[in-house]
C-alpha cells in the first residue's frame, strides 16, 4: 500500500478535529490536543479503507449543496409530520428508480446517504450494474418528477463538485 503523506485525508482531518471540537464545547489545550491528535491519527488508521482521495472541483457547489440538503431536511421534516400527525392523510408511497449519471462510488453513496437523510425518503437499493438508486417515498403522486427533483437538486451538484 501506498503511503499518502502527513495527511491523507485533509478535509477528513479537518471535519474530525472540528466535530470534536463542537462535541466538546470547549477549546481548552487538552480539547485541541485531543482534536489534533484525532484529525491526524484516524484518516491515518483508516487510509486504506478510504479508497482514493476525492478532489473537490467546486466548493461553491459544495457550499450550495450543504444549504439545499438543510432546507430540504427542515421542509420535509414539516412536511412529514403533517402526512403523520393529520388524521385525514392520505399518503402515496411510492418506488422511484433514478437512473444515475455519476459514476464515482463515493459520489454515489454520497446521494444515497442525503436521499436517505431527508424525511419521507429512503434508498432502498444501489443498483451499480445498472447504475441506478431504487428510492422509497413515503408520499409521491409523480414518481417521474421526483426522480427528475432528485436528480436536479441532488445528483447535478454532486456531478459538479466532484465530477
Amino acid at each position: 500500500m501506498k503511503r499518502r503523506g502527513f495527511l491523507p485525508h485533509p478535509v477528513l482531518s479537518a471535519v474530525l478535529a472540528l466535530g470534536w471540537l463542537m462535541l466538546q464545547q470547549s477549546l481548552a489545550v487538552p480539547q485541541l490536543i485531543t482534536a489534533a491528535v484525532l484529525g491526524w491519527g484516524l484518516p491515518k488508521l483508516v487510509d486504506g479503507f478510504l479508497g482514493e482521495r476525492l478532489q473537490v472541483r467546486s466548493w461553491s457547489a459544495a457550499m450550495r449543496l450543504c444549504f439545499i440538503v438543510l432546507w430540504d431536511i427542515v421542509v420535509s421534516n414539516i412536511v412529514v409530520a403533517r402526512i403523520v400527525l393529520s388524521p385525514t392523510s392520505n399518503p402515496q408511497p411510492a418506488w422511484v428508480p433514478i437512473p444515475l449519471d455519476i459514476r464515482h462510488p463515493t459520489a454515489i453513496t454520497l446521494l444515497a446517504t442525503i436521499i436517505t437523510t431527508t424525511p419521507g425518503t429512503v434508498s432502498c437499493v444501489v443498483d451499480e450494474e445498472r447504475r441506478m438508486i431504487l428510492v422509497h417515498a413515503l408520499d409521491c403522486d409523480d414518481v417521474p418528477g421526483m426522480a427528475a427533483q432528485i436528480k436536479q437538486r441532488y445528483e447535478a451538484p454532486l456531478k459538479e463538485i466532484l465530477g
